[in-house]
This record gives C-alpha cells, structure tokens and sequence, in this order.
C-alpha cells in the first residue's frame, strides 16, 4: 500500500533541487576552468560541498526523527536557495584566492541543503510505502525496491538535465543571471513543498537521545562502509577528471560537455528506476545483498578495461572512453540502485532517518575523497590513473558484500 500522495510530494520537491544541483555543478565546474583553475583548484571548490555532507547528514538524521522529515525538507531546499544567491554575488575582480575561499562557503552550504533534501526524500519513501507483512493483503514483496530504485533513478536522469541546463545556462546567459534564474525556480519548489508536505512526516514518538546517532546494527555498519568506496570509485574519474579532459584534450565545448554529462547521468538513473526488472529475485534484503556483490565485482573490471584500451590505442581513445564509460553507468547504476534499497530495507521505520542519516555521511565521505583524488590524481597523473583507482575501490567497496551475504547464511543456518 503506498501513500502517492505523499510519495508526490517529496518526489518533486527532491526533483526541483536536484536539477538545480546539478546545473550548478557544471556551472561552477566550466566557469572556473574558463577562468584558469587547475583541475586541483577546481576540486577544491567542492570539498566543503561533499565535507559537509559528512555532519549534515547525522545531524538531520536526528532532527528528522525529532521534529519530523517535513522540516529538514524545507529547510534543504531554503538553504539551496540561499547559496545561489550567494553565489551570484561572486565578483570576478577578487583574488584566485579569495574567490576559491568564498565558492567553497558557498558550495559548503548547498551540500547542506543537498543532504538534508537527499536524507528527506529518501527516508520518507519507507514511510509511505507499506510492503505485506501478512496484514496488507494487496501488496506484494519487492514494491520497497521498486518504489526507492524509480525514486533515485528519476532523481538522477534529473540530475543529467540539470548538467546539461547548466552548460546551456552558461553559454546563454552568463554565470550570475543563470544563477538567478536556478533561484526562482526554487523558490517556487520551496513554497509548493511548505503547502502540501504533510507535518507529521517521518516524526518518531519515542525519544531520540545523540548515542543512538551511531549506534548501528551489523547491515547498516557494513553497508556505509561500501558506501564510501562505491561512490568514491565513481567520483575519482567523474567530477573533475572527465569534463576537464573532454573540453581540453577533444576541444569539446561547454555544451558538448553538459550534455555528455547529462546523458551519462540520465541514462543511468533511467536504468536505476529499472534495476527491479532484471531483478526480479531480489524481494528481500537478504538477497539484495547477494545480487549486490555479484554486480560489485562485475564494475570492478569495467574501469580496468577502459584505461588498457585507452593505453593500448590512442587514435581510438576518445570511443573506448564513451562506451567503455557508458557500460560503466549501466553497471554502477545497478550496484546504486540496490545499495539505495539495502539501507531502507535492513531499517525498522522508527530507525530510517538515523539510518539513512549515516549511510549518507559514509556516502558524503567517499564523495569528499573521490573528488579530491579526481583533481589530484588527474593533475598528477591523467584520466587512465584516475580509472585504475577507481577499480581498486570498487573491489574494496565490494568485500563487506560478502561479509554480509556470509553472516546472513551463518545467521540463517543457527535459527
């Protein structure tokens, strides 16, 4: 039985932000290239966006459980809101050094904002959907799965508009007035969300004391550790490494960029929304994890196969890199996809904001190292460094899979 109503709501308030988020990025990330950042300055300026995600994420957690996901909502969205005119207010006569200072204040408080909206949406999502448990006779195991997999898949083929807006923007209008008109767009999203979120969403009844911030079972622990590592595997090669070699190494312009991104990025939501298809199986968490390390282990050779093309033929380089990167996304979104539904489904519904909370902290880690390894190992190294460390951390991020799938059959057999 599912709340759609509900389910409505925090799908598009958490679509509003992510196209914006999303068209910030590769604003931000095309216009100080434009400017002369290296690849290192240029990850800089994200840092605080993905540190902040780390405290953001505990914090709102427990203020979800205390005073309801309907705030934390709001106020992700406010905050957002806020950093685009912040940004705005950027003067391009400061110092480099100034200026990185003041872009990553403001980028710190739109990875706020984007945290609290994530852990919002997400956590509501096990509120108002109700799978059988033998009292619910209309519904049937495995709709958790695919009501989380078509919330983060439609939130990503956003995300991908929103890169690809984002170097439309920039080529139209400029850096400060797209920055505007990314703001009034919120705004509306801000004031429909404050008029139909329900109040009492996600609010739990029983105390909510600091310890249990971090008190976490076995499956929860385990999984936010592969959380660091899979997303980390990612953002090594995919924040600063890849739109920068595109538009210096191809000559491609701030559109060709934006769009490429975009497509990767929709792509692989729009494959995230179907994971449950081609996984039929999984109608439990138990073999979630399963399927989860088997698909572990399969991403883990698709970056390996990309820079050994890429070393072994350079006149074809640029194809091996596209479709080697686009089997890359079809993977990864699986893997995403069934992550997304693990940390919901191993939480009890009084826990979910606390648990969802941490697993996006560790989420909020991975991303913190791969983006500042994208800019250093690529500045130091290239893009074929940047995919070889990106395989040895999907392998890593892979073990505790495998713990967990043993612990569950070691658990089983002692009942």
């Amino acid at each position: 039985m599912t709340d759609l109503r509900g389910y409505a709501v925090v799908t598009a308030a958490y679509w509003g932000f992510t196209l914006t988020d999303g068209a910030l990025r590769m604003l931000v990330l095309l216009h100080f290239h434009l400017l002369g950042f290296s690849p290192l300055d240029l990850a800089s300026l994200f840092l605080l966006y993905e540190a902040m995600g780390i405290v953001t994420n505990l914090a709102g957690g427990w203020i979800a459980a205390r005073f309801g996901l309907r705030l934390t909502l709001l106020m992700g969205l406010a905050i957002q809101v806020f950093a685009l005119l912040l940004l705005s207010a950027l003067d391009t006569g400061w110092s480099i050094g100034f200026s990185v200072f003041y872009v990553m204040v403001a980028q710190a408080l739109s990875g706020v904002a984007k945290d609290l909206t994530k852990m919002s949406s997400k956590s509501a999502v096990k509120l108002v959907v109700k799978e059988d448990s033998g009292e619910i006779l209309n519904t049937k195991p495995g709709l958790l799965f695919r009501w989380v997999a078509l919330l983060t898949g439609s939130k990503n083929a956003l995300k991908g508009l929103g890169f690809l807006l984002g170097g439309l923007l920039l080529e139209g209008f400029g850096f400060q007035l797209s920055l505007w008109v990314l703001a009034f767009g919120l705004v509306l999203v801000l004031l429909g969300s404050f008029s139909l979120a329900e109040r009492e969403l996600g609010r739990v009844k029983s105390s909510v004391g600091v310890r249990d911030l971090f008190s976490k079972t076995r499956e929860i622990n385990l999984l936010s550790f592969s959380r660091v590592f899979l997303f980390a595997a990612r953002d090594v090669w995919f924040v600063v490494a890849l739109p920068v070699f595109l538009y210096s190494a191809f000559g491609w312009s701030f559109e060709e960029v934006g769009a490429f991104m975009a497509v990767w990025v929709i792509g692989y939501g729009l494959v995230q929304a179907v994971v449950p298809r081609f996984t039929r199986g999984v109608v439990t968490p138990e073999l979630g994890v399963k399927a989860a390390g088997f698909w572990g282990g399969t991403l883990a050779t698709v970056p390996l196969l990309i820079a050994m093309g890429i070393w072994m033929d350079t006149a074809a380089s640029l194809y091996i890199l596209i479709i080697g990167l686009l089997v890359f996304g079809f993977v990864f979104a699986v893997n995403s996809s069934l992550h997304s539904y693990l940390i919901v489904g191993f939480s009890d519904a009084d826990k979910v904001a606390l648990n969802v909370g941490f697993y996006y902290m560790a989420n909020a880690v991975g991303r913190l190292g791969g983006t500042l390894l994208s800019g250093v190992v690529f500045q130091l190294a290239g893009l074929t460094a940047c995919l070889v460390v990106s395989a040895v951390m999907v392998l890593i991020a892979t073990v505790p899979l495998f713990l967990l799938s043993q612990y569950g059959e070691k658990s089983a057999e002692d009942s």
